[in-house]
């Protein structure tokens, strides 16, 4: 571990973005007592069919808040209406003093090729925020960054334009189970929401425990194509024996609008990884 705590900010578009996509590099961040938060640009606030506006907007808080309360670490939500996000110059300098303020070390965002507007326009906005972070003179009442974090994007399997090319791919089989805590509390959307979209609320389980099975069933399989798509990666960064035996991983891909993941950055910021 580095002698001054890590700071990682994990910027989603929703609610539940950041434990999907990387809440197993999270759970060994806060092993390894490194510093984490989850900053979602949009308060969910329409992503149910049975109930919205303020009443899913707090529900989804709260969910958000469990998973801080479990992992230990710092979840804010902007205000903004889900669907709505914009790559505004409004928006921008709302991020800018967001990333600035808490002076992380590694960021990671949505790539800008997405499904959903909210995704692609919070990779914009995470992009066009990234160089004006270091200038002064550019939201001027909230100090510069004094040195550009690195960024990398979140895993996706988008092949158009052009397909994911994780940098890292992180062994998450001993953190497993606490990644899927994080999901289970996102009940509106894992339990509710999502089943629905999917026309299969009618297999959701009312009781807790198999709920989560169900949902280990359902997210599970996700995380082993993770691992098995970037097997080379996984080989290449742990060695045979290891990389060949991951089962679920998480990816990240270098934006090369922050600063260069050269091998010294890697290893500072990916201490868990093989020398």
């Amino acid at each position: 571990m580095t002698d001054a705590p890590l700071r990682l900010l994990v910027i989603g578009a929703h609610p539940d973005d950041c434990e999907v996509k990387a809440g197993g590099l999270t759970a060994i961040y806060r092993d390894l007592g490194h510093q984490v938060r989850f900053l979602s640009m949009t308060n969910g606030a329409t992503g149910h069919h049975d109930i919205g506006g303020i009443e899913l907007a707090l529900r989804r808080r709260r969910e958000s808040d469990a998973v801080a309360e479990s992992e230990g670490l710092d979840y804010e939500i902007l205000d903004i209406h889900c669907g709505e996000l914009e790559p505004s110059v409004a928006n921008r300098k709302q991020l800018i003093r967001e990333i600035r303020e808490y002076e992380p070390d590694l960021v990671l965002t949505h790539r800008p090729w997405d499904y959903h507007p909210d995704h692609r326009y919070t990779g914009m906005l995470v992009q066009d925020a990234s160089y004006i972070l270091t200038v002064p003179n550019m939201v001027p009442l909230t100090p510069h960054l004094q040195r550009m974090p690195v960024i990398m994007y979140l895993y996706d399997n988008f092949a158009k334009p052009i397909p994911f090319q994780p940098d890292i791919v992180v062994d998450i089989d001993a953190v497993i189970d606490r990644k899927l805590h994080m999901l289970h509390c996102h009940t509106s959307q894992m339990y509710e929401w999502l089943p629905y979209n999917r026309n299969e609320l009618d297999k959701v389980p009312d009781d807790e425990a198999s709920r989560r099975e169900y949902l280990a069933n359902g997210r599970l399989p996700q995380f082993v194509e993770v691992a098995q798509r970037h097997r080379d990666r996984l080989v290449a960064l742990y060695g045979v024996q290891k990389g060949n035996n991951t089962r679920y991983a998480e990816a990240f891909e270098t934006c090369e609008y922050g600063a260069a993941l050269t091998a010294e950055a890697k290893k500072r910021l990916f201490p868990f990884l093989p020398s």
